[in-house]
């Protein structure tokens, strides 16, 4: 377990969203037969969690900057260091009573994460990372998984959804997985994926169209799990990019080659 002052700064101010969040996600499943519906409800317990969020690690570490899902990007005093925040990962399963979703906070340094937590508020699942000392799951060293053949793995994704770019184009990656693995899953929460990466539930992931709050945290797990991450082209930098794939070594390499195999179907 990483006890160091950071953890504990960051793992007290991710309790006290969760929660809220708890809470609030109760009031949903009630909200589901209103007229009405829930989604008002659930725009104000993002913010809510985000609001929690702030407080905590401002109170903290009042110099830092943040880079927030809601709130977008607040300058610190402290240039060197930014707090990367999603509230609530997984906002279209809350929204609609599936209880999979997530707070996800990362610490950036000198334009390197260094720290990350992912907290699964209704499985109380506490992912926590630390760079150059390893990630955890509620105590338990985690590490990728050791499959090395694709055709026994399952690889996780993320869907396109409405007013996404590029649907005929993920389809052909989307064919391509599924003929060559023995199962794809799509949970609806990217920070998620990559905290389920790391601890070797799935053995690959990957996505297009994120954002450095939904997956800091989480490729710091898989990479302090002794994974890979890239983006889609094989390139360390993800947060310059809008795709991520993730896996241990040989995994990431048989889904890059994949996605390549799409890319080429597509020229």
């Amino acid at each position: 377990m990483i006890r160091s002052a950071l953890m504990t700064v960051m793992v007290d101010a991710v309790m006290k969203a969760a929660k809220g969040l708890r809470r609030d996600f109760g009031e949903v499943e009630n909200l589901q037969v209103s007229r009405k519906g829930p989604g008002d409800f659930v725009s104000m317990a993002d913010h809510r969690a985000e609001k929690a969020l702030r407080e905590a690690l401002e109170k903290a570490r009042p110099d830092y900057g943040f880079v927030m899902e809601e709130s977008g990007v607040v300058e610190g005093r402290d240039k060197s260091h930014r707090w990367h925040i999603d509230p609530l990962d997984g906002t279209t399963n809350f929204l609609h009573g599936i209880p999979h979703f997530c707070i996800s906070v990362a610490l950036e340094r000198e334009n390197v994460v260094v720290a990350g937590v992912i907290y699964d508020v209704i499985k109380d699942e506490l992912f926590i990372a630390e760079r150059g000392k390893g990630c955890f799951l509620n105590n338990k060293r985690m590490r990728v998984a050791a499959r090395s053949d694709h055709h026994d793995a399952v690889f996780a994704t993320g869907i396109p959804t409405l007013g996404r770019r590029d649907h005929p184009g993920y389809l052909k990656q989307l064919s391509r997985v599924m003929l060559k693995t023995s199962g794809v899953r799509r949970m609806g929460a990217a920070a998620l994926d990559l905290a389920w990466v790391a601890c070797g539930r799935y053995d690959a992931y990957w996505e297009q169209g994120l954002n450095s709050w939904d997956l800091a945290a989480g490729a710091l797990m898989v990479r302090e799990a002794g994974g890979y991450v890239s983006d889609a082209f094989g390139k360390d930098d993800v947060f310059a990019a809008d795709t991520i794939v993730a896996g241990n070594e040989d995994m990431h390499r048989a889904l890059l080659d994949i996605l390549r195999e799409a890319r080429a179907a597509t020229a």
